[in-house]
Formats: C-alpha cells, sequence, structure tokens
C-alpha cells in the first residue's frame, strides 16, 4: 500500500504544474491533500477527478483558504470531517477515510507565523488534538495520519536550527508537543524517521531568498502512525524532481493491503 501527503498550496495551480500526471504515474493507493485553496464546486474540470479514484473534499468557509482531500483507490467505508472545535472545522483542517480496521487522515495543522493569536490558537489546536491522538494510539484500529503539521521536531528536521528557536514551527513547547506524541505519553510514531534517519530531510522551502535551491528547508510533513504499523514500514521517500509547491510530497509504503 502506498501512501502520499502533499500540502498543495492552491489544488488548482498544483495542477496546472503537473501534479495530477504525476499521482497516476506514481499510482498511489491513497494520497493525503492539505491547503487545497478552492471549494468543491470549483473543481469540475476532469483533471480532478483522475480515473480509478475517489475523492473526497473538507472545504475551509472561507473561499481560496486552507482545506484538505483524501484520494483513494478504494471507496472508503466511511468518510469522517471535521474534529469537533472551530478552526479545525470552519477551515476544513481534517478529514479521515476509513477502510475495514484502518483509518487514514488528512490533517492540516494551522501555522502560527502570521500573528500571535493565531500562535496562540495553534497551542490550543495542539492542546485539544492531544486525547484525540491518544485515543487513537490506543485503538486497535490502525491510524495514519498524514499532512503538514507546521512543527518540526528535532535539530535534526531543520536547516537553520538556532536562527529559528523563536519562530513559530520550532518554538521549544511545539517540539516537546512532538515529544510527547512520538513519546510514551502519547505512543504514536513518525513513520519517516523510522526508516529515515539521515539530515538535511526537508519537504518545505520558503519562497523567500534562495532556500530551495541552498535546501534551506523544515521537515514539517508527517506521516503519524500506529505502533502496529511500524513493523510493516517498506519505503519512503521524499519527491522533489518537480514542484508542485513550497511543499515536498512525502510517499511511504506499508506491507498491508488497503
Amino acid at each position: 500500500m502506498k501512501v502520499i501527503s502533499a500540502n498543495l498550496n492552491g489544488i488548482r495551480a498544483a495542477a496546472k504544474k503537473g501534479f495530477f500526471e504525476w499521482l497516476l504515474k506514481e499510482d498511489p493507493d491513497v494520497v493525503c491533500i492539505q491547503e487545497t485553496k478552492a471549494q468543491l464546486s470549483q473543481l469540475d474540470d476532469p483533471i480532478f477527478s483522475p480515473k480509478g479514484y475517489y475523492r473526497y473534499f473538507f472545504d475551509a468557509h472561507k473561499k481560496g483558504y486552507s482545506g484538505t482531500a483524501i484520494y483513494a483507490k478504494k471507496e472508503p467505508d466511511t468518510i469522517t470531517t471535521g474534529l469537533g472545535w472551530d478552526i479545525a472545522d470552519t477551515e476544513g483542517r481534517y478529514i479521515q477515510a476509513d477502510f475495514g480496521d484502518l483509518s487514514i487522515a488528512s490533517l492540516y495543522l494551522p501555522s502560527g507565523s502570521s500573528k500571535e493569536e493565531r500562535q496562540l490558537l495553534k497551542m490550543e489546536f495542539l492542546d485539544k488534538l492531544t486525547p484525540i491522538l491518544t485515543e487513537m494510539a490506543q485503538s486497535e484500529r490502525q491510524y495514519i495520519v498524514c499532512g503538514d503539521w507546521n512543527i518540526v521536531h528535532k535539530r535534526i528536521d531543520i536547516k537553520n536550527f538556532n536562527g529559528n528557536k523563536k519562530r513559530s514551527g520550532c518554538l521549544p513547547e511545539e517540539r516537546a508537543w512532538l515529544d510527547k506524541l512520538f513519546g510514551d505519553e502519547i505512543g504514536l510514531h513518525d513513520a519517516f524517521r523510522e526508516l529515515n534517519k539521515e539530515a538535511e530531510q526537508y519537504t518545505w522551502w520558503s519562497n523567500r531568498g534562495q532556500a530551495w535551491a541552498n535546501n534551506t528547508g523544515w521537515r514539517i510533513d508527517y506521516q503519524v502512525i500506529s505502533p502496529s504499523l511500524v513493523p510493516l514500514l517498506e519505503s519512503t521517500s521524499i519527491y522533489k524532481d518537480q514542484r508542485f509547491s513550497d511543499h515536498a510530497p512525502l510517499l511511504m509504503t506499508y506491507n498491508r493491503a488497503l
């Protein structure tokens, strides 16, 4: 089973850059998209309905903003949208597809970089998300929560660690929350780091300066998985041969069927 997570920073813009042609070549079982920045009514063009895939969207109320989506080869048993609080639900930040005993979700965690108020909302979001993730870790179901989590975990996950320790996405309290998420307190796993321990493995680059050219990046896109999925991990990669957005798609393969 191949699962892709991709923040597209606008699904229509990414389509023009060849995202859906690439998707069909990769032939994944599930694709989790963040930042669709579109309403479903704006996606009537056949390119947004690739042959062989079911598609599900959770749009933000505000047009041209946020939004998540899932494309899947197999029709899910159920689709769940939202998490039960305002910013998660009005901004279209969570959609989940259930396939038998497996749930795959697309999550777009808020950024706190624009102003202090948004950072406070981000921390509140993390607090509310904690019991949900804890329940996932303890469940007999298997979970894959794909998405843009907007936080780097370790020094290895960002090019300029010291220069960004006071910036949203690299704050000590945010990284400490990921310590809990991937530690004994919650017990979920960072699928990519289970297989790849190398430095300079980034998934996002600022559009400012020469960040892409110099690989001055951040690893903020994850597939967060249940403990029982760790032995089933087969391979991982970050796709950088084409640029569909300021993020790069994260690919994982699992030794199980959808």
